[in-house]
């Protein structure tokens, strides 16, 4: 078992005075153990295919190693839940609190992340002994919620939810950061053998009918409205947008629309460039999109795989979709405009393809407060020098994406499975 020494982690933030009032919890306690074990599980199900080595693999500083998701998202429960909550559980031995922690300041002191594949220690079977505790301590506090009052139980059961859908996304950053790791290799191995057993590709963007889909714009609302489905924060409050009408292509950009794009001169045009990205690009060599190799190919976690030229474009920075609209007449949509055209089912591809770049500065909307304490360090610390991604890709966990979800990072960042959609304007 994991040596629990030491004292009590920093618990100040961790209890919900101070925040707005909690409503009453409207889920159902069985389903969420069934979705609790489930994701657990699929956690450890992503490492399966992994030789030992990989499991320290850390490509670059924006990455982390398999090993410490899963270690990191186990240290959330134990902080964040089981902590405060589950009246015995022993304290975490604060070595661990350093290693796993991420970004948490109200929590304590951390390992830096460009670190964290040096951590060979402690090894894998620690780690997952760690996990099995856990689990076990949050299906013995579910069954202690289990029938409690609504008073009682929902702070818990809110951070349990959290801490679900926490662990989904680390799933899907798992996987990028694989894909990262594995593409600096001279070997450039891949994650499954056969490409049928891997993670799926994108469709193909000539499934879907050319074309715009327009909108009149106008009055609208946008953001998370349903208090009986969960939501990160940030999704919310709903709130009114004006729009002037717009309409969003059909289609995704593809790798033959963005070979267009390369072959008119893109990246040696700096008029189609915002200047930081011009700079970026110059200085970073940045030629084609982050894993497309030379001889039609591109590195997948399949490995190396024929560039299909029907497949849409994928692995773009904000600067290069942005570049790319410019040099297409068009422009990035909106994440308003996004979530209008998504809300009515007709937008292809919305979901399980890519995350697509909106034109959004990733900030607060109005009325948004952050969570009490140290769980407000979520989302919110985070709303500057980012832009929006709207959808979900087809490594997003199943039942993970949302209309409502907004995905964010760095302009510069292309290491995520991100793409992106063309708006423009229309007449009214």
């Amino acid at each position: 078992m994991v040596p629990a020494i030491g004292p009590a982690p920093p618990t100040v933030g961790l209890s919900p005075s101070g925040g707005a009032p909690l409503a009453p919890w409207r889920g159902d306690v069985s389903a969420l153990l069934s979705r609790l074990r489930a994701v657990r599980r699929h956690s450890e199900a992503l490492i399966a295919p992994l030789e030992p080595e990989d499991l320290c693999l850390q490509g670059m500083a924006d990455a982390s190693p398999p090993k410490w998701h899963l270690g990191h998202t186990t240290w959330f429960f134990d902080i964040f839940v089981l902590s405060p909550h589950l009246e015995g559980w022993p304290a975490l031995d604060q070595r661990w609190g350093f290693l796993f922690n991420s970004y948490y300041d109200a929590v304590g002191a951390r390992h830096p992340r460009p670190q964290r594949g040096l951590l060979t220690r402690p090894p894998m079977d620690a780690v997952l002994r760690w996990r099995r505790r856990v689990d076990e301590g949050l299906e013995r506090l579910l069954a202690q919620l289990d029938g409690q009052p609504p008073e009682r139980a929902a702070r818990p059961l809110e951070l349990l939810e959290l801490g679900v859908h926490h662990e989904q996304q680390h799933q899907e950053l798992l996987l990028m950061d694989l894909l990262d790791g594995f593409s600096r290799n001279p070997l450039e191995p891949a994650y499954r053998l056969h490409p049928e057993d891997g993670p799926r590709d994108p469709a193909p963007v000539g499934l879907v009918e050319p074309g715009w889909l327009t909108h009149p714009g106008g009055l609208v609302e946008i953001g998370h409205d349903n208090p009986q489905a969960f939501a990160f924060d940030n999704e919310g409050p709903r709130h009114r947008v004006w729009l002037e009408p717009f309409a969003l292509s059909r289609r995704l950009v593809s790798n033959a629309d963005y070979a267009a794009f390369i072959a008119d001169g893109g990246y040696r045009r700096p008029e189609l460039w915002m200047s930081e990205g011009w700079a970026i690009a110059r200085e970073r060599g940045w030629s084609a999109p982050r894993y497309w190799r030379e001889e039609n190919g591109e590195f997948t976690l399949s490995g190396r795989q024929p560039l299909h030229p029907d497949a849409p474009v994928r692995h773009l920075s904000w600067f290069e979709a942005e570049a790319y609209a410019r040099w297409a007449g068009a422009r990035l949509p909106s994440e308003a405009e996004w979530e209008q055209v998504a809300s009515g089912g007709d937008l292809p591809a919305a979901f399980d393809s890519l995350w697509q770049w909106t034109a959004t500065p990733y900030r607060p909307y109005p009325g948004y407060q952050p969570e009490a304490g140290a769980v407000g360090e979520y989302n919110g610390k985070f709303m500057s020098s980012q832009f929006v991604l709207r959808g979900s890709a087809t490594l997003t966990p199943p039942g993970h994406a949302r209309l409502t979800y907004r995905n964010f990072f760095s302009p510069e960042s292309r290491w995520m499975a991100s793409g992106l959609r063309l708006a423009r304007e229309a007449t009214p």
